[in-house]
């Protein structure tokens, strides 16, 4: 277990460095003068001059990236060109926000989508024939669609729900959870969907497996069966579903976080690529794929947990 942990660490700490040095990359070379940006039309050439050479900017890519990347390993994520403020201090104040939504969406999306995905394996018939539409319904229609028709229903017309806003749950917990409510429906309608579909085939070719048949032979009740055996065996195709899908959740996040008005790290990174503000863009870039890579080294983890022949 240990030498499969390595691995996968080494792994991450190699997609780390890779994705921070082309979205360094990227950024660098992105049109547009951030100098000019920050000082305005009327500065002069020796004033743009100097600003860029405050900024870094006068250095070729390479020596940027390098001292970069020496200041992040301090935990250093630079400051905003704009606002002046420490990166990693924006983000700190923001990323629970997005983290808050994506974790729960995909907590909610795996308990639902399991469960949808068992039942219709389970019935079959109508109840089979009525889901797998629905699901491949859900996954197809966006999530800002999805975010607008719930503000409609449930804030405006029926107003039993906040429609934008964000509550500190230390604050307030019941209007935390109301506040969250809308935006994890809005994101967790496709991953449920996604879910639902695999679990529905995993299972469908579980039960179709020798041992379960001598299980009902040997008079094993059918929830017994779906929870101990089937559940875990089909359990690893939904889990690598979900940290796909979990990617998925933490970009659209960003759409979901305007159209709710949400605090949280996809605001500040699309106002941060407005401005050009390299530092920022550069601090959510590492900081998602940190995020990321945790996130797909518990699935991993949980995978082996439930079949162990990964482990060799």
């Amino acid at each position: 277990m240990l030498r499969f942990i390595a691995q996968r660490l080494g792994a991450a700490l190699v997609l780390i460095v890779v994705v921070s040095f082309v979205a360094f990359v990227l950024t660098w070379f992105s049109p547009g003068d951030p100098a000019l940006a920050i000082l305005g039309q009327a500065a002069s050439p020796a004033a743009l001059a100097a600003k860029r050479a405050e900024l870094g900017l006068d250095r070729n890519v390479f020596e940027a990236y390098f001292a970069w990347a020496q200041h992040a390993l301090t935990g250093d994520l630079g400051t905003s060109w704009f606002s002046n403020r420490p990166v990693s201090e924006s983000i700190a104040t923001r990323l629970p926000v997005t983290i808050t939504i994506a974790v729960t969406a995909v907590v909610l999306s795996g308990v639902l989508g399991a469960a949808i995905g068992l039942w219709a394996a389970a019935r079959r018939g109508a109840v089979d024939n009525a889901i797998r539409p629905l699901s491949v319904l859900g996954y197809a229609i966006p999530n800002f669609i999805v975010a607008i028709l719930l503000v409609t229903i449930f804030a405006i017309d029926l107003r039993v729900l906040p429609a934008t806003g964000w509550v500190d749950f230390s604050a307030d917990p019941g209007g935390w959870f109301r506040s969250i409510i809308l935006p994890v429906a809005a994101l967790s309608l496709a991953a449920v969907a996604a879910v639902a579909q695999q679990m529905r085939n995993a299972a469908i070719a579980t039960l179709q497996q020798d041992y379960i048949r001598t299980l009902r032979g040997r008079g094993l009740g059918g929830a017994s069966i779906y929870l101990k055996h089937v559940l875990r065996n089909s359990a690893p195709v939904a889990l690598t579903v979900l940290s796909l899908q979990f990617i998925g959740l933490l970009s659209g996040a960003v759409v979901i976080e305007y159209v709710f008005g949400l605090p949280g790290i996809g605001a500040l990174s699309v106002g941060a690529a407005v401005q050009q503000d390299q530092p920022v863009i550069q601090g959510v870039v590492v900081t998602v794929v940190i995020v990321v890579v945790v996130v797909n080294l518990l699935v991993d983890l949980a995978y082996t947990w439930l079949n162990p022949k990964v482990r060799s």
